[in-house]
C-alpha cells in the first residue's frame, strides 16, 4: 500500500509548496528534507546517492534531526535537490513514539505521550 498525505502543513508560499510542509509517505525508506534551516542538528555525510521512486539519484548531504510543530523526526536525510519534505511512515512506526492509522478515507498519527492526533 502506497500512500502520501500532507502533515504539519503551514501556509503554501506563492511559489508553490512551503518548505515546512511534510508529506506522510508510506513508500519512503527514510525521512528526507531539502531545507537545511529546518534541521536542529545535521552531520555531514560522505557522498551516498539516494534513489527516488522515478530512479533519479540524489546526493545525501547529511543526516540530522528536525522538530516540527507536530513531530520530532530523528535520522532525517538532508537532500538539497528534493522538492518535498517526506516523513517516512515506517520510520514513524519504528519510533515507539507515534501510532499511525490508515483507513480507506483518512489517516492520523497519534503522539503516544501527549495523545495529540495529527491528521489531514
Amino acid at each position: 500500500m502506497s500512500s502520501s498525505s500532507s502533515i504539519g502543513q503551514l501556509p503554501h508560499s506563492s511559489s508553490g509548496m512551503s518548505h515546512s510542509v511534510w508529506v506522510l509517505d508510506s513508500s519512503a525508506s527514510h525521512h528526507m528534507s531539502q531545507d537545511s534551516s529546518s534541521f536542529t542538528f545535521v552531520s555531514s555525510s560522505s557522498f551516498i546517492p539516494v534513489m527516488t521512486t522515478d530512479g533519479t539519484l540524489m546526493p545525501l548531504a547529511g543526516v540530522g534531526y528536525i522538530v516540527t510543530p507536530h513531530l520530532s523526526l530523528p535520522n532525517v536525510y538532508f537532500i538539497p535537490n528534493l522538492k518535498l519534505n517526506l516523513a517516512s511512515v515506517s520510520q514513524i512506526c519504528d519510533s515507539d513514539d507515534y501510532l499511525v492509522m490508515f483507513s480507506g478515507s483518512f489517516y492520523y498519527v497519534q503522539d503516544l505521550q501527549s495523545q495529540m492526533l495529527i491528521g489531514p
